[in-house]
């Protein structure tokens, strides 16, 4: 007997967290379904303790203290929540698309009324640098995410890449290790302008090594036990780097997985929307955060926010379309158990 639910949310980053919410507030019951062993995503999987600070009132929060927060307030709705599955398939019950089921990699249904896909980037990977032997220091010295920043404390870090993950790192690292060089192949970066600014005044102070323009092009060590890093420009001019550590942030590689065969709109691995609903071309069917693509999206955390609470009110209408609704805020409306 498959598991019945208003709306089957698909991923449990940020964005489908607080989508839990928004639905509760409609009235409507939730399931999550995520391929992860734990809710959070990308913040949990990737980058625990990086801090975000675009998050409305709070001028700086880990991502890991954000998803608790984000799963505190989606705890008095009770949602259920499906880990370390994959959603493989969603069939459509009935021509409106208020009938659906939903099944996952390991044998879980769920009948839902509607869907919210809030899977981020899809299935994800680094973009692992091209380097001979890399496999070997993998998981020991070089690391593809930061979910603890003393591993580092007193050692020799080099960071490879040059968009905000790299430039942010350096900025937090260079408190506590011993060394922070950043590798880049061109001096200017990718990333927002004050921290690009911050970084800059760090080298200048010699507080962080800027190595520029440069590549990685090789690694040196045993055992899995990294002794330096080799960078390398175009015309071939090379230098060595002690490394404890190599960091290399290239981005990740991403995979739509299933998704790719659920007849949606996709532009380049995302998934077209009606900005104002959500809406995918398939009736009944939202997609919020980073999957979700419209005209000048900006890919924050905030927008996803914002995309989940117009989901879950059109979703409200789309099953309700003869309920009056007079808008209420929080503030007034209230939520369970307060």
């Amino acid at each position: 007997m498959p598991n019945q639910t208003d709306v089957v949310i698909i991923g449990a980053g940020p964005v489908g967290l607080f989508a839990v919410f928004e639905c509760g507030m409609a009235k409507l019951s939730c399931h999550v379904v995520d391929a992860f062993e734990k809710v959070g995503g990308q913040c949990s999987a990737l980058y625990p303790e990086k801090p975000i600070y675009d998050i409305a009132a709070y001028p700086s929060i880990a991502a890991q203290d954000l998803i608790d927060q984000l799963e505190k307030q989606a705890e008095p709705f009770n949602p259920v929540y499906h880990l370390n599955q994959q959603v493989i398939a969603i069939i459509q019950l009935n021509e409106h698309g208020t009938d659906w089921l939903i099944k996952t990699s390991i044998g879980t249904e769920i009948k839902a009324k509607s869907i919210i896909i809030a899977a981020g980037v899809g299935a994800f990977g680094p973009n692992r640098p091209p380097l001979e032997n890399i496999e070997n220091f993998e998981g020991t010295s070089i690391h593809y995410a930061v979910r603890q920043k003393e591993t580092y404390r007193d050692k020799h870090v080099v960071i490879a890449g040059g968009g905000d993950s790299a430039v942010d790192w350096a900025l937090i690292l260079k408190d506590v290790a011993k060394s922070v060089s950043v590798v880049h192949r061109r001096a200017k970066f990718r990333a927002a302008p004050d921290s690009e600014s911050k970084l800059n005044s760090a080298a200048s102070n010699g507080e962080i090594q800027l190595i520029v323009p440069y590549q990685l092009s090789g690694l040196k060590g045993s055992g899995g036990i990294l002794e330096t890093v080799e960078v390398s420009t175009l015309d071939g001019e090379k230098k060595l780097l002690q490394a404890d550590y190599l960091l290399p942030f290239f981005g990740l590689s991403m995979s739509l997985g299933p998704i790719n065969e659920w007849n949606l709109n996709l532009e380049k691995s995302h998934i077209a929307i009606n900005q104002a609903t959500s809406l995918t071309s398939r009736q009944g069917v939202y997609a919020i955060g980073d999957i979700a693509i419209y005209p000048h999206k900006l890919k924050l955390i905030l927008t996803g926010f914002a995309e989940a609470a117009q989901a879950a009110h059109a979703i409200r209408h789309h099953l309700f379309p003869d309920e009056i609704v007079h808008f209420e805020y929080s503030t007034t409306k209230g939520i369970p158990g307060h």
